[in-house]
């Protein structure tokens, strides 16, 4: 029997829900894994909608859950409704919508708060010593939960590859280690199975980010 999944998603757009090749992305995997996805999502309002041929907020209103849908092609249940004992791993994938629909991180950086509903999971999974992987800005979540956990986001010195390496230094200072690792690479915290990787954090070609997410979800398999 397939290991079951529980992805959870945060919209549906870079901008302003969860990353679209890496939500599709982590789905081919799992499913090339012998792997059976659940997918969630919140069902709470986006913090904003973002046009994404201008790249600007627009006064649009819409919700989580029914925009995740669309990724999930309509097979999604509440977050809520997640129950880690029926699950065998969590993985979250990236996009703007983690750090402003599942927290606050995108206007507050490291004083931000992780939702109730987001977190209150994240440590279900951790305390069942269940693997949990995150790709992207993701691993923004368990930095600010699990204190001194060992994460990625690819590099911590800002360059035309690592638009977004300041990340790093602010996981830094929430008293993580940050391991520096190419966007086709992994970093596994065995003590805590915490299974990262950079994917759009890195200006890369879209297969090698395609790549990297298919080593972390074969890790969270190997690690189930």
């Amino acid at each position: 029997m397939g290991k079951r999944v529980a992805v959870v998603l945060a919209g549906c757009g870079v901008y302003d829900g969860s990353e679209i090749h890496e939500s599709s992305a982590v789905l081919v995997h799992l499913s090339r894994e012998g792997a059976q996805a659940e997918v969630f999502a919140p069902n709470v309002d986006q913090m904003h909608v973002v046009d994404h041929v201008k790249g600007q907020p627009t006064q649009e209103k819409r919700n989580v859950l029914v925009e995740s849908a669309r990724i999930a092609r309509g097979n999604i249940k509440d977050l809520t409704k997640l129950d880690v004992k029926g699950l065998d791993a969590l993985i979250i994938p990236g996009g703007f919508g983690v750090a402003k629909n599942l927290s606050t991180w995108a206007t507050q950086g490291k004083n931000c708060t992780v939702s109730k509903e987001v977190e209150d999971v994240l440590k279900a999974f951790h305390a069942a010593k269940k693997p949990i992987g995150l790709c992207c800005i993701s691993p923004v979540l368990a930095a600010k939960i699990f204190p001194g956990c060992e994460l990625t986001v690819g590099h911590d010195t800002e360059c035309e590859k690592w638009p977004y390496a300041k990340t790093a230094e602010t996981m830094k200072e929430l008293g993580c280690k940050h391991i520096n690792k190419h966007v086709t690479e992994v970093h596994v915290d065995v003590k805590n199975k915490l299974v990262t990787t950079s994917a759009f954090m890195c200006n890369a070609p879209i297969h090698e980010i395609y790549d990297g997410i298919g080593k972390m979800v074969k890790e969270v398999i190997r690690l189930a």
